[in-house]
């Protein structure tokens, strides 16, 4: 796939990007442009590369090669020290959520405001109340434990310490795994007003199809090293690509792409 046209409104910008581990190719020159303030999705079968991607994205994994540009800025090659800039303006919620069982909701989320700002204790906590209160959390979670808290909870809790620090970029790695249906869905839903109310530009990876119809913006189907195929929803599902027809038309595909057309 040829790379995609630059883009002046473009987050991040991805081009030629190849990753191998060891004889086993991961990417095989894969070009994507995410642009500002959409919802962009990478979905695809286990182990085509979306979390490694994203993992690529936030400069924690380096490809073999190619290029990766977040906000104008090439993260391939990218040192820790040189990244610190860049880890200041996104937020990332990884699958487990990565809280750290020792500290509260509370001190979780007020962790990344000691770790990046010179900021007193109390207005740490005052706007830790505030990032549990915008991801649906009662103010009752703040002094809980993660243990404490329902895997739901949990994921709203990794979100609020995801966006402590007012980002500009969010990237979500399966932000509903695990989840039953109901609480999944007040994820789908607190995705997208996020994105409204803070702005966000938000790169995700699922495999999630109700959260895909309720939230996406733009999707990539990775299969094969390579993308597949980038749209809507909407487009790709009536794409007669073999494997993205596969996907979003297999027996988890058709209840999902039902039911958002009845909301419609």
């Amino acid at each position: 796939m040829s790379a995609p046209a630059a883009s002046a409104d473009a987050v991040i910008e991805i081009r030629g990007l190849n990753t191998r581990f060891g004889d086993a190719v991961v990417h095989d020159d894969v070009n994507l442009a995410i642009r500002k303030g959409e919802i962009f999705a990478l979905v695809g079968a286990s182990g085509c590369g979306k979390s490694t991607l994203l993992r690529e994205t936030i400069a924690l994994q380096q490809p073999a090669s190619g290029s990766i540009r977040v906000f104008g800025v090439e993260v391939v090659g990218l040192s820790d020290e040189g990244a610190l800039p860049l880890r200041r303006r996104w937020g990332v919620m990884f699958e487990r959520g990565a809280l750290f069982s020792a500290l509260t909701v509370a001190e979780n989320v007020g962790m990344v405001l000691h770790e990046h700002t010179t900021l007193g204790q109390g207005l740490i906590d005052e706007i830790a109340a505030v990032k549990i209160a915008l991801t649906g959390l009662p103010a009752s979670a703040g002094p809980k434990y993660p243990n404490a808290l329902s895997g739901g909870m949990r994921k709203r809790a990794a979100l609020a310490r995801a966006i402590a620090l007012d980002p500009e970029l969010l990237l979500l790695d399966e932000p509903t795994a695990g989840l039953d249906p109901l609480s999944a869905s007040g994820i789908d839903d607190l995705v997208r007003q996020l994105r409204d109310a803070l702005g966000l530009t938000i790169m995700m990876v699922t495999h999630d199809l109700d959260l895909l119809w309720r939230a996406a913006d733009r999707v990539a189907v990775l299969g094969e090293g390579r993308v597949l195929g980038t749209g809507t929803m909407t487009e790709l599902s009536a794409s007669g690509q073999g494997l993205i027809r596969e996907y979003f038309h297999g027996p988890r595909g058709r209840p999902a792409r039902e039911q958002a057309w009845n909301r419609k």
